[in-house]
């Protein structure tokens, strides 16, 4: 009876170390409070553009004022064109990204599992993110032309290392205990990967993820201004022919679409995927 009571006490005591669960605020709150961080963070960034202007640090015809510059991106998004580009590029950005996911997912999980092959590539990999993918192309044009597999080689080359560095980490890092606690819990062999490695391992290879989309983004935009492909009009193609034309305002504007498309891509698909690691883990209590 005594050691009854004394386990009820444990409990009751354990129950105090639950994390209360938060009420869901309203939607258009949620929204806002991820929203006005960002709305301020560019309202900062165009009042300092337009302070360098109004004290003319440069002449307008090397940085043109926030309005000329929006006005010449709002010409540009109701052409064809704009948009034909916008596609082309997208594409490549998708296609090389899928293909450095696969081939980075899988040197992950082969050099996680070798220590020979752990030994014999890992630094190498760790070399290769260090390397500018800018390197990259001079060889990469030697071996494909001026084509889209030149544009795509680099992509893979500076995604892919970032990617397996990422899943490596994140499986080197999961506590053996979880692993005997899934292998008593009946997760053996593949069921132990799906169960245990993989969602243990997900946090870092979402990192990996996250930071090999940063390396590909960078690769295409650099390869898209040296490998220039006739009829395939993309973002850097107008980068470059705005340039060639000292056109100040045209090449601000298309600098904008890149970077708004990276922020688009980081909150959509990396900040939803993120959200949801944290909330399957409990560190977010609101839904």
């Amino acid at each position: 009876m005594a050691n009854d009571l004394r386990i009820d006490a444990d409990i009751r005591g354990l129950d105090q170390l639950e994390i209360p669960r938060a009420e869901r605020a309203p939607r258009a709150a949620r929204v806002w409070a991820v929203v006005w961080p960002k709305l301020a963070a560019v309202a900062i960034g165009l009042g300092l553009w337009q302070l360098v202007v109004v004290l003319e640090l440069k002449p307008a015809y090397v940085i043109p004022p926030p309005s000329e510059v929006f006005a010449v991106l709002g010409e540009q998004i109701t052409t064809a064109s704009f948009w034909e580009a916008v596609a082309i590029t997208m594409l490549r950005a998708a296609v090389g990204f899928a293909v450095a996911i696969a081939v980075g997912s899988l040197i992950g999980l082969a050099v996680s599992q070798s220590a020979v092959l752990r030994s014999a590539v890992g630094s190498f990999i760790t070399g290769l993110q260090a390397m500018p993918s800018i390197v990259w192309f001079p060889f990469a044009i030697l071996l494909f032309g001026l084509t889209e597999g030149a544009i795509l080689f680099v992509i893979l080359l500076g995604a892919a290392p970032a990617i397996a560095n990422g899943l490596i980490s994140g499986i080197d890092h999961i506590p053996p205990i979880l692993l005997r606690a899934g292998h008593v819990l009946g997760a053996r062999g593949p069921n132990s990967w799906f169960r245990v490695v993989l969602p243990a391992a997900m946090p870092s290879y979402v990192a990996g993820l996250k930071q090999g989309w940063a390396f590909a983004w960078r690769s295409l935009m650099a390869g898209e201004l040296l490998v220039i492909i006739a009829e395939r009009p993309s973002i850097g193609v107008r980068l470059q022919f705005a340039r060639e034309l000292s056109d100040a305002a045209g090449l601000m504007a298309m600098m904008i679409v890149v970077l708004a498309i990276g922020l688009i891509v980081d909150g959509v698909f990396f900040g939803t995927l993120e959200r949801r690691i944290r909330r399957n883990r409990g560190l977010i209590t609101t839904r």
